[in-house]
């Protein structure tokens, strides 16, 4: 028999990304919000000196930021997510600085990258449910002016993704071909992770 959580109970999402609350929200999910403070960048590397496939990194990455939040509340049902870029095994992480950015997108311009966004669920400190959406995507080849004026007009802004895009945004423009799921491209597969709320009778059918 299924543990159905009331939907009194809350859903803590383990990241301090604003967007995924915001689809979780939008979906009518009640979330509370804490940064679980893992050391990603330590770990990220780590697991690039094992030469961990890329998307075993953004699934380890995801399920240590749900274990972490779990820890300390396990009485809840807590989300663990985490995004990672890869071009021919090479990780791109969020860009630091103008000029990182700058960098990140000139290697990007006319070539195909492959978005991959993880989710792990926790309950009672254990993994119940993990997936992680792949999404393709093919940027143009657009003028060293465009990205000028791209950088300008929309950085620091585009900080926060990466890459150096927002595809919701003005980065759409940066694209030629999208294939794949629009939530799992802005950072969250869900889609799944509805359905099993939703089979697990947390969400009502």
């Amino acid at each position: 028999m299924l543990d159905i959580i009331p939907m009194s109970e809350d859903l803590i999402l383990a990241s301090s990304s604003r967007i995924r609350a915001d689809m979780l929200r939008a979906a009518g999910l009640r979330i509370e919000i804490e940064s679980p403070k893992v050391d990603e960048q330590s770990l990220k590397a780590a697991l690039q000196a094992e030469e961990a496939p890329p998307r075993d990194i953004a699934d380890t990455l995801a399920e240590a930021k749900a274990r972490k939040v779990s820890a300390r509340h396990p009485d809840k049902l807590v989300l663990g997510c985490d995004q990672v870029l890869e071009i021919d095994r090479e990780i791109l992480t969020k860009p630091e600085s103008e000029k990182q950015a700058r960098e990140q997108l000139v290697r990007l311009r006319g070539q195909k990258h492959r978005l991959l966004s993880a989710a792990v669920l926790y309950e009672d400190a254990q993994p119940i449910w993990r997936h992680v959406g792949t999404a393709r995507l093919t940027m143009r080849k657009f003028s060293d002016d465009y990205l000028e004026a791209y950088l300008q007009r929309n950085w620091p802004d585009v900080a926060t993704s990466v890459g150096g895009y927002k595809l919701e945004a003005e980065g759409v423009r940066l694209f030629s071909v999208v294939e794949g799921d629009h939530f799992t491209i802005l950072g969250l597969p869900l889609l799944e992770l509805l359905s099993y709320l939703t089979n697990r009778g947390t969400l009502p059918a």
